[in-house]
């Protein structure tokens, strides 16, 4: 009889014939020895797989699969998720009776949850935990993957000592009939893989840093450690990203920002509110003007919206339940003022009896309530009138039978734009309306995951709603794109990738919604892409709640990823508050929403500027212009006139009168960024001139004052940028979610 064969599908698009269960190593061997070698694994059917994985025929159709080498991205995953099963093992030998959690790889390398008896690690341990890991390395042992049925996964798991492994296989891996595990000489871990072929695959490795970590990330669970490192396949690669990391050290918003006095967070303010000082808001209030002057020419109508709104109007926008867990607690108000003065009184102690009656009657209570019944019972009386009460029973009583209304601080603007809408009737010839809002809102983000200004609890978004018919949806959004292409473009931020956000029919999120609707939703946005002629990627499950969105991920200088700018498009709001206008038919349609927002986050926008120019700003958009630096005292009135004349042409300038030389003077200017100084002196005093000096080509000599300004002026005008070139990084960061690798 002969074998069973299996079809494998090439790259190239041909199709070879194997026996069934041939390994992808054998493949690439098939194919040569250079392949081979540098073979890491294997992509079959767009399943990451070892390269020891046999492929079996299970279908009619062929097996697509190509082999993975350093040179492809998904490779450096698979090294580094190695690489962390290599850094557990170096534990494991250095402290014994450690017990294993996760070991994912991230964007830009891999960790290791781990539970050490009876001490912390710390990065004190690093030296000793890397050379333990190079042995490793050197010895080149292989990965060798095997499995067992779940019952016998766990008596294994529970014999090895692991009892977190057990707890997971108890909690979540029990309904698996199989599970896989990876040994390594001595060491053995439950894990789904893939991994490299040996240890000896690793070119490089270092480890980060080290932080506390919840087991499954419940703040009511143990406390671990967990363990940071990267690794790649070449150590040129390895010094590039910590020249990377070094470089963002030095950048980061957070220590900028407090040196050059841009903003701060007090804690008698509160986590996550961010202060913005005079220098800071001078540069989001140019942020702000520029937007707003584009806004205008492109027909947006402004909008001003309060901070709180009633609890009903997120729970009819579906903002309240979907995300109550990230919003702050609701605000209760009492609706009848004769009950507040009444409640507020009994708290103080300053309301006698009389008043307590008057207060009462005018309030409407009742002096005597039914006791509200318990399950199964009839109502009872309450056995105490109020007036027989304490105050602490009073105020019981009062707080259990007064009207309240709920509050909620703002989370989202778009629910009370489209009150501004529904305030009026509209008529196709209304649209598109287009209302545009420098709203804050308010969002609970957890203590652990604040970070200066790119995760803060209180922000304000350069949020725009589009209210349009269905035919005008197309034009409308291109125009959106179009926008938000010219923000990031004149900000210096033109790398970037789009991403449209689609929804995921399986997950809960996105129920409730006509699948037609987001399918319709979804091409017409698909259709305005690529009728810009702009490339882009899907991200499914990334959608709004209410629809499909394009997400532009913004790469700085850094190589680092950040989304900013979002349009997205909404059929779904509209139906939920029954908006409608008059059609040309004379019959009530409903309009569909874009919601807008290139910015994103004024603070977020703010503090990944920050990190782009290392805190030089360009010169339209510093918080100080110009700086007139004199020689000496002896040309005071001269400086004083030259800065005159620069507030005079709406500069920001100031004078530096200190009794410090030049030099000293020049420093300090460099060190807070200015971009433009003027030095003066008795000769230029004497000509009318100033000698330029500018941040980043240094000294350009000296020139009438006028031609100084004139120059300024220009590069204001046009918005010049200054050219940040990029640092070379190893690897691209990538938006990645952390993987549970059981």
């Amino acid at each position: 009889m002969p074998p069973t064969m299996v079809q494998i599908k090439l790259p190239d698009g041909s199709i070879k014939e194997f026996p069934d269960g041939i390994r992808p190593r054998d493949v690439a061997a098939g194919i040569g020895k250079r392949l081979a070698d540098a073979a890491v694994a294997a992509v079959a059917d767009g399943t990451i797989v070892d390269l020891d994985r046999p492929l079996e025929n299970g279908t009619t159709d062929a097996v697509e699969m190509r082999i993975l080498t350093p040179r492809d991205r998904e490779a450096l995953d698979v090294l580094r998720h190695s690489t962390a099963h290599i850094m557990a093992r170096a534990i494991m030998r250095l402290f014994p009776g450690v017990r294993l959690a996760f070991g994912p790889t991230t964007a830009n390398g891999f960790y290791y949850d781990v539970e050490v008896d009876g001490r912390s690690l710390s990065e004190s341990d690093f030296a000793a935990i890397e050379d333990e890991m190079a042995k490793i390395v050197k010895d080149a042992e292989p990965f060798e993957r095997f499995s067992l049925p779940v019952e016998d996964a766990r008596q294994f798991v529970a014999d090895l000592g692991q009892d977190l492994k057990v707890e997971h296989i108890d909690g979540e891996l029990h309904k698996y009939g199989i599970l896989s595990f990876y040994r390594q000489g001595e060491f053995v871990d439950l894990c789904r893989g893939p991994h490299i072929p040996n240890a000896g695959k690793v070119g490089a490795f270092k480890l980060l840093s080290i932080a506390g970590a919840y087991w499954k990330g419940r703040t009511d669970r143990k406390m671990l450690q967990r363990v940071y490192g990267t690794a790649f396949f070449d150590k040129k690669e390895l010094d590039a990203y910590l020249a990377q990391v070094e470089e963002a050290r030095r950048r980061d918003h957070r220590k900028i920002g407090k040196e050059l006095g841009l903003f701060t967070i007090s804690p008698l303010v509160g986590k996550g509110l961010i202060l913005w000082m005079p220098k800071g808001a001078t540069v989001r209030g140019l942020l702000e003007t520029f937007m707003k002057a584009e806004l205008l020419k492109r027909g947006y109508q402004p909008v001003y919206t309060p901070h709180i709104g009633k609890i009903d109007l997120y729970q009819c926008s579906g903002h309240y339940p979907k995300y109550r867990d990230a919003q702050f607690p609701p605000l209760k108000m009492l609706t009848d003022d004769a009950a507040k003065e009444l409640l507020d009184g009994l708290h103080a102690g300053t309301v006698d009896e009389a008043a307590q009656r008057t207060l009462l009657a005018r309030a409407g209570i009742p002096e005597r309530l039914p006791e509200k019944p318990l399950d199964g019972e009839s109502p009872r009386a309450y056995s105490k009138s109020f007036f027989e009460m304490t105050d602490g029973e009073k105020i019981a009583y009062l707080e259990a039978n007064c009207d309240y209304e709920e509050y909620l601080l703002k989370p989202m603007n778009c629910p009370h734009h489209i009150q501004i809408y529904a305030a009026e009737p509209r008529s196709y010839r209304d649209l598109p309306l287009r209302l545009a809002e420098f709203g804050t809102v308010y969002r609970y983000e957890q203590s652990g995951e604040l970070s200066g200004l790119t995760r803060v609890r209180g922000f304000t978004q350069d949020d725009a709603h589009l209210f349009c018919t269905h035919d005008q949806v197309k034009d409308e959004f291109k125009s959106t794109m179009e926008l938000t292409q010219f923000v990031l473009s004149s900000l210096g931020l033109g790398d970037y990738k789009i991403r449209l956000s689609k929804h995921d029919p399986s997950d809960p999120k996105f129920q409730g919604v006509d699948g037609d609707i987001w399918r319709r939703a979804e091409d017409e946005i698909a259709a305005v892409l690529d009728e810009m002629k702009l490339p882009y990627f899907v991200g499914t499950g990334e959608a709004a709640f209410y629809g499909p969105k394009v997400d532009f991920i913004v790469r700085d200088c850094l190589g680092r990823e950040w989304q900013l700018g979002t349009v997205q498009l909404d059929y779904v709001l509209p139906e939920r508050f029954k908006l409608e206008y008059i059609g040309q038919d004379n019959h009530l349609h409903r309009p569909v929403m874009i919601h807008r927002a290139p910015f994103g986050s004024l603070e977020r926008f703010f503090g990944i500027l920050i990190e782009h120019f290392a805190g030089a700003f360009p010169l339209w958009l510093a918080p100080e212009q110009v700086r007139v630096l004199p020689i000496s005292d002896k040309v005071a009135d001269y400086a004083g006139d030259v800065l005159h004349r620069l507030l005079a042409a709406g500069f920001r300038a100031t004078l530096d009168h200190r009794p410090e030389k030049i030099n000293a003077k020049i420093r300090y200017a460099q060190l807070e960024k200015i971009p433009v100084m003027l030095v003066v002196g008795a000769k230029e005093a004497e000509q009318e001139a100033v000698a330029y000096r500018d941040r980043t080509a240094g000294d350009l000599g000296a020139m009438p004052l006028a031609q100084a300004i004139a120059r300024i002026q220009r590069e204001v005008e046009e918005r010049t940028m200054p050219q940040v070139a990029p640092l070379a990084a190893a690897a691209e960061a990538e938006e990645k979610a952390e993987g549970h690798e059981y």
